[in-house]
């Protein structure tokens, strides 16, 4: 039997059901239940960064699960429901996309799209605005848009992204080493006449340096980062099987014997 979207909709109102459901489930809150979607999103992006296709499947559908979790505890207040949130997306695609829906319906897509890339970006910023603006929503200032809950790397990038469209950036990515040259310097100061919480605020300056190179190469650092820790994990886990077929203890190994069992897995492309 292959089940549908009408199935998982079913099955999240039986685990909430307050006489026959689950009792952990019974007792979540949206407070409770966001840490885990968080995690979801995150456990989506390893299998994507891994190339594991089959896993991604299995965490889109736990992924999926917790927006259909959220919304079934909006229906249960009487907020909105599932069917709302589709809704509300679907409205809002269609509205952010006048270059492919230009009259904002399904009616008049596949009309002829001339528009550039960066076009369609300052298009998407200025309907973004609007839509605040007929929500009556008051301005926080240019970085209020960015949101504090954000990971911090994501943050950062979106906070030099904002301060740049009014010209707070620099043109090219030359002058983005040299600041990151200039924070190291200070960190390394920091570290040996600073005090530790001084240290610790340098080090955060050159994160957000980092970032900020990570945004001028167009590469997501968030992606980077995570790409080098799937590294990280398969090069240690071949020093650990090649020490285990040894009867080896990692403890009983050196510095310098670890390093060249690193070298050797690099060696083999891992």
């Amino acid at each position: 039997m292959k089940y549908g979207l009408n199935d998982l909709l079913a099955l999240m109102t039986m685990l909430r059901d307050r006489r026959y459901g689950c009792p952990w489930d019974q007792k979540q809150s949206f407070d409770s239940i966001a840490p885990y979607t968080i995690e979801e999103a995150y456990e989506v992006m390893d299998a994507i960064v891994r190339g594991d296709r089959e896993d991604l499947q299995d965490e889109l559908g736990d992924l999926l699960f917790q927006v259909v979790f959220h919304a079934q505890m909006a229906s249960e207040e009487n907020t909105f429901n599932f069917s709302d949130v589709v809704n509300t997306i679907v409205e809002k695609m269609l509205r952010r996309h006048p270059h492919v829906f230009p009259d904002g319906t399904f009616d008049s897509y596949a009309t002829p799209n001339a528009m550039s890339e960066q076009e369609i970006g300052e298009q998407w910023q200025k309907i973004k605005a609007e839509e605040k603006r007929a929500k009556g929503q008051t301005s926080q200032g240019l970085l209020g848009s960015v949101p504090s809950s954000m990971s911090v790397l994501s943050q950062a990038v979106k906070l030099q992204k904002q301060a740049g469209k009014v010209g707070f950036d620099w043109q090219n990515v030359k002058p983005v080493f040299a600041k990151i040259r200039e924070e190291l310097d200070e960190l390394e100061e920091a570290i040996d006449h600073l005090s530790h919480a001084e240290a610790e605020a340098e080090l955060g300056d050159v994160l957000f340096a980092v970032s900020n190179l990570a945004r001028h190469l167009s590469i997501s650092p968030e992606h980077a980062l995570m790409q080098t820790n799937v590294k990280f994990r398969r090069r240690f886990a071949f020093i650990e099987h090649q020490l285990s077929e040894l009867n080896t203890p990692l403890t009983d190994c050196s510095l310098e014997e670890l390093d060249q069992l690193w070298e050797r897995a690099k060696a083999n492309g891992l």
